[in-house]
């Protein structure tokens, strides 16, 4: 019983570990937590309203479709159309079953950035959460930056803070330990059209949704998995008796 039992932790470690080491990934600035939760549809809708809104006038999400999104936010066909399709297919309005590319090419954004803006499709994934959430909090007014701004989580993006009208301004105060160690302050200088609560929240619904399309999946995949480790609890304890049954003789 014992070696079933470890047997068991170690095979959920082992799938565990590599999804905790990719939270982690990306390095710069203190991440803060993000809290998403997957199940809360009222934030993922407005999610996908702000990411198409917003983030997908550069950024694609080409893996995944817009019927799929709208099954699994609850949303009906008519919605997405008026609410989530903005672009047009070879000259034709897109379709609800298409995927979620948006008009721009490689080409065009290698000229307008430095480099062509990826797609998301995955970015909830190999950033994580709490990655996606601080480093849309964390943009910052820098006349150096050809676009004007920076970011303290990735220093030197080639990207503009495309929510500034939500968050507003913020300016950087820089400080030194002495001892080599800097770090960035993030004041708000100009408030937005959303309070600071507001626009937190804000954040949080678009990292919901990029967590979301990231692996559409996980919303059944985490259910179906509660009733595989209490079947394996079960099978467990049912083969633990078993055996003492089979081999009372033996000792």
């Amino acid at each position: 019983m014992k070696k079933f039992i470890v047997s068991v932790m170690f095979a959920l470690s082992a799938a565990v570990l590599p999804f905790s080491g990719a939270m982690a990934a990306g390095g710069g600035a203190e991440l803060e937590k993000a809290n998403v939760n997957l199940h809360d549809k009222s934030s993922l809708q407005r999610g996908a309203k702000y990411f198409v809104n917003y983030c997908m006038g550069c950024h694609s999400a080409a893996f995944s479709r817009y019927n799929r999104v709208a099954l699994d936010l609850g949303l009906t066909d008519d919605q997405v159309r008026d609410n989530l399709i903005f672009t047009r297919t070879e000259g034709n309005p897109t379709k609800v079953g298409e995927l979620m590319k948006n008009g721009m090419t490689s080409k065009y954004g290698e000229v307008a950035f430095g480099a062509a803006p990826p797609d998301l499709s995955l970015v909830g994934r190999s950033r994580g959460e709490d990655w996606i959430y601080s480093f849309l909090k964390a943009f910052y007014v820098d006349p150096s930056r050809p676009l004007g701004v920076n970011n303290t989580v990735f220093e030197n993006a080639g990207m503009p803070h495309v929510l500034w009208e939500l968050q507003g301004w913020q300016e950087a105060e820089t400080h030194d330990d002495g001892h080599g160690h800097v770090t960035k302050e993030l004041k708000l200088v100009e408030q937005g059209s959303k309070s600071p609560a507001e626009y937190d929240q804000v954040v949080r619904d678009i990292t919901n949704f990029l967590v979301y399309v990231a692996e559409p999946a996980q919303l059944h995949r985490k259910s179906i998995g509660v009733w595989v480790l209490l079947f394996l609890v079960l099978f467990g304890i049912i083969a633990y008796f078993l055996k003492k049954e089979y081999w009372k003789d033996v000792h």
